[in-house]
């Protein structure tokens, strides 16, 4: 149990400005759970919402020296929360509209021109590029690619580390990019990455 459960959000910012690690876990240990189910209701993601949450908190230590302390603690937890989860938003919305953009840019062109590859032959030539990832790449790419899994989700499945998921999943995308730039089709690796 820690030493300043029984402080109040007010007591524990004092002692935050004071550089007091401990009070800071205490923050941590109350305002956690709270901030990751807000969190999710914004993200509809585990992973995003613990992301989110852990930088909320992380915010909140490094910028404990302007917060003032007779500022409701949960407001500036809440307020810092849910513009992290908007920039999230924010940011893949930006990111499938990219997408959409470079994917209907890319049927444009094929379209107006002689196809260099239809998505068959596409799909058939990244099959091949698979084929030089090892096994354990293979299946961490398949799970994140075809099957929509997170990392996290991979991990639990596989009983590996994130972090081992992390490098699989870095290694096969590097061996793929490999594959297709060594055809000159690096422009269609994006494309075809982007619609998975």
């Amino acid at each position: 149990m820690n030493a300043y459960s029984g402080y109040t959000d007010q007591q524990l910012v004092v002692l935050l400005k004071q550089n007091n690690e401990t009070a800071f876990r205490a923050i941590f240990d109350i305002w956690h759970k709270k901030l990751y189910h807000f969190s999710l209701r914004y993200l509809n993601s585990r992973e995003q919402s613990e992301e989110a949450v852990h930088d909320a908190l992380i915010n909140l230590w490094t910028s404990r020296e302007k917060i003032e302390e007779d500022q409701p603690l949960g407001a500036y937890l809440y307020t810092i929360c849910k513009r992290l989860c908007l920039n999230r938003i924010r940011e893949a919305a930006r990111y499938n509209a990219a997408s959409e953009n470079l994917w209907a840019r890319y049927q444009d062109i094929s379209h107006s021109t002689e196809d260099i590859l239809n998505l068959a032959e596409l799909e058939a030539f990244t099959a091949l590029g698979l084929e030089k990832l090892s096994k354990q790449q293979q299946l961490v790419f398949r799970m994140s690619r075809y099957e929509g899994l997170s990392q996290q989700e991979i991990a639990e499945r596989l009983n590996i580390s994130k972090e081992t998921v992390k490098k699989h999943s870095a290694e096969a995308l590097k061996t793929l990019r490999v594959h297709f730039e060594a055809y000159g089709l690096s422009c269609l690796f994006f494309v075809f990455m982007s619609k998975m």
